[in-house]
């Protein structure tokens, strides 16, 4: 019972990362147009140079922070849900493991890159545009360009809360819609709804942390 509600509190922190993480894109990014494929390489890496504690910050904050805390959330939910339906709550907590193992590598993808960009274009400009894509690339391919594995946990541990009413109806209603949306987002003409995924998320996280915290279900025993 404790660890569902440090599960709770961590889920509640998970979706204040994912705030920060909207506010700061919008607030900052997007007006900067950081990232547009429209917008020359080099633009982008000045960016860098002369944001480099705060990206390296931000980065810390939505991906390696984010991913310490999806541990929590990801085991505290299969604590809650696994006696009622243990395979498929076996199935979701594997993906959710997955998917923040994901999350940690891009942080570390993007701040590795982010100091190597700086450092590099001092004496080689084109080499650090090249870099600048290539992290681009690996680090969204990893923790945002799509959102299949994050859809999975949520879809199947919300399927299992719903079979089981381990989870309340209301948020695991919210889950599958979100799971869906980032299953759907992998493909090129429904990508918009990865906002969904991500938006839908915030309300999640706190919805699901409320219920760990609140009501925390007895642990069962290992099988």
């Amino acid at each position: 019972m404790v660890f569902q509600r440090i599960s709770g509190l961590a889920a509640l922190g998970a979706g204040v990362t994912y705030i920060i993480g909207f506010w700061f894109y919008f607030s900052i990014l997007g007006p900067a147009q950081y990232g547009a494929a429209n917008v020359p390489a080099a633009q982008h890496v000045q960016f860098l140079i002369d944001h480099q504690a705060m990206m390296i910050s931000w980065n810390l904050v939505i991906y390696v922070l984010n991913a310490i805390l999806m541990v929590l959330i990801v085991l505290g939910v299969h604590e809650r849900i696994r006696a009622g339906a243990a395979r498929l709550a076996q199935t979701a907590a594997a993906f959710g493991l997955i998917w923040a193992g994901f999350i940690l590598a891009a942080g570390m993808v993007f701040n590795v890159g982010v100091a190597r960009i700086v450092a590099l274009n001092a004496h080689d400009p084109s080499a650090a545009e090249n870099l600048w894509h290539a992290v681009v690339a690996i680090g969204s391919g990893l923790g945002g360009g799509n959102e299949i594995t994050g859809g999975l946990w949520i879809f199947l541990l919300s399927i299992a809360g719903w079979g089981s009413r381990s989870i309340s109806r209301a948020t695991s209603a919210l889950g599958l819609l979100i799971g869906a949306a980032g299953l759907v987002s992998t493909i090129p003409a429904l990508a918009e709804a990865a906002i969904v995924f991500g938006l839908g998320f915030i309300l999640w996280f706190f919805a699901i942390g409320a219920e760990l915290i609140r009501t925390p279900a007895q642990p069962q025993p290992d099988a």
